[in-house]
C-alpha cells in the first residue's frame, strides 16, 4: 500500500473500521521491548557476521501538532533544518548480508523536562528521565552488548563522536568505533602530545603534499564507488593494551577544502583502508531510513503517546528487518551447477515413489484414511475360498 495509516490498513484487513489497528497500537496487552528484544535476536541470527558494524543515527517525523510525545522545534536531519517534529536515535546493525535495526528511542527535547501535565497527558512514564542523544546511543549500545550482540565496529556522525563520555565508554568495553568529530572538538595529537582543536588541525593538513594522502572509496554509491582523499594522523594512545587511537580526514576530491574528520579506536596496526570502510558505512544507515519510511510506514503514524509511538516503530523494524532478510536470500549467489544437478537427481528420487503411491507419505496417508474407516484398497484381506461342504 501507499500509505500505512489506519484507515487504510484497515481497508486492506476487510474492517470496516481502524477500531482494531488503533487498539493493537494503544490498548492491547503486549510489550514493544519484547518485541524488541525478539527482532535484536532475529536480526542477529539470519544477517549476523563477525565484521558487523553497530550504526548509530537520528531521523525525524515531523509533526504539524504539540501534543505528540517529544515533539518541539527541533533540527530534522531528515529537511535539514529546524521543523516541529519528533526525533528518534536508532541502532542498525549492518552486515555483508544487509541491513536492518536492532533498537530505537525518543528523544525529549529540554522543553519536556518539567512540564509535567504534558508528560502525563502524552503517556511518557515517570521513571522516563531527559536524556541526550549520546546518553540515548550508549543506552542502545549497552543493552545489546549484555544480550550478546558482538561487532567488530561501531560509527556514527559527530552528534555521537563529539561526546567524550560516549567514546571513553566505548574504549572501557574495548569496542572499536569510528566516529565523526566535528571542528569545534579537540583531539591530543600523539607527536606533541597536546590538545589540538580539529578546525586547526584541518587547515594545517592541506598544506601537505599530495603524495601524504590516498585516494580510496568508502564503499559503493549510486553512481559507483565513492573515492576520497584519506590522511591518518596517530593520537596519543589509550590505557587499554593493543589499541590505539587515530585521527582520520577525509576530503572531496573536487573540493579539497570540503573535509571531515574522525576519530578512530582500533586494534594496533589496523590499516587504513579498514579505518574508510567503517566510516564508509554510516551511510548505510541512510539507506535504512529511506526504506524503512518508503516500504513499510515507519513514519506513517497517528498516534501520539509514548507506548503508540513505541509500538509503531517497534512492529515497523521488525517488517523492515522481515524483508531486509528476504533480499538477503533472494540475491545470494546460486549454489554450483554441479550441486543443482545432485539436487535435482535427489528430488526426483523422493518424488518418483509418491507417485507410484510407495513414498514418505504413504504410512501417513494410509493411518488418516484408517481413521476414516477407508482401508486402503490393497490392505484389505481376501476372502476365504468357500468350503467344499
Amino acid at each position: 500500500m501507499e500509505r500505512k495509516k489506519g484507515w487504510q490498513l484497515a481497508e486492506a484487513a476487510g474492517d470496516r473500521t481502524p477500531y482494531a489497528t488503533q487498539h493493537l497500537l494503544d490498548r492491547a496487552d503486549w510489550d514493544a521491548d519484547a518485541v524488541r528484544e525478539d527482532l535484536r535476536a532475529y536480526v542477529l541470527e539470519r544477517l549476523g557476521d563477525v565484521g558487523a558494524v553497530l550504526v548509530v543515527d537520528e531521523t525525524g517525523f515531523l509533526k504539524k501538532g504539540t501534543h505528540s510525545a517529544g515533539v518541539a522545534k527541533q533540527y530534522s536531519g531528515t529537511v535539514g533544518k529546524v521543523e516541529n517534529c519528533q526525533v528518534g536515535v536508532f541502532l542498525a546493525y549492518a552486515s555483508p548480508q544487509g541491513v536492518a535495526f536492532v533498537d530505537r528511542e525518543l528523544y525529549l527535547p529540554q522543553e519536556w523536562g518539567d512540564d509535567a501535565a504534558r508528560r502525563q497527558a502524552a503517556r511518557i512514564p515517570v521513571g522516563v528521565r531527559l536524556a541526550t542523544k549520546p546518553q540515548l546511543a550508549q543506552a542502545m549500545l549497552a543493552r545489546a552488548r549484555a544480550a550478546g550482540v558482538r561487532a567488530a565496529w561501531v560509527t556514527a556522525d559527530s552528534v555521537y563522536g563529539d561526546d567524550r563520555r560516549l567514546r571513553v565508554w566505548l574504549e572501557a568495553q574495548e569496542q572499536p568505533y569510528v566516529l565523526a568529530v566535528s571542528g569545534k572538538e579537540d583531539v591530543n595529537v600523539a607527536a606533541t602530545w597536546t590538545q589540538r582543536r580539529v578546525t586547526t588541525l584541518l587547515k594545517e593538513l592541506q598544506t601537505l603534499p599530495a603524495e601524504a594522502w590516498q585516494r580510496l572509496s568508502a564503499g559503493e554509491g549510486a553512481k559507483g564507488p565513492r573515492l576520497y582523499e584519506w590522511y591518518r594522523l596517530p593520537l596519543v594512545p589509550p590505557l587499554q593494551e593493543g589499541y590505539e587511537r587515530t585521527f582520520l580526514v577525509r576530503r572531496s576530491l573536487s573540493d579539497p577544502d570540503e573535509a571531515q574528520a574522525y576519530v578512530a579506536f582500533a586494534p594496533a596496526g589496523v590499516d587504513l583502508g579498514t579505518l574508510v570502510k567503517v566510516a564508509g558505512s554510516r551511510w548505510t544507515i541512510a539507506v535504512a531510513f529511506e526504506a524503512a519510511k518508503g516500504e513499510v510506514g515507519l513514519d506513517q503514524y497517528e498516534v501520539r503517546s509514548w507506548t503508540g509511538w513505541y509500538r509503531h516503530v517497534t512492529l515497523a523494524l521488525v517488517a523492515h528487518a522481515l524483508l531486509t532478510v528476504v533480499r538477503a536470500r533472494l540475491s545470494a549467489p546460486l549454489p554450483p551447477r554441479r550441486s543443482r544437478q545432485k539436487g535435482r537427481s535427489e528430488q526426483a528420487a523422493w518424488r518418483a515413489p509418491r507417485r507410484r503411491g510407495q513414498g514418505s507419505l504413504a504410512p501417513f496417508r494410509q493411518e488418516r484414511q484408517a481413521q476414516q474407516g477407508r482401508w486402503p484398497r490393497r490392505a484389505l484381506p481376501r476372502p476365504a475360498a468357500p468350503s467344499p461342504n
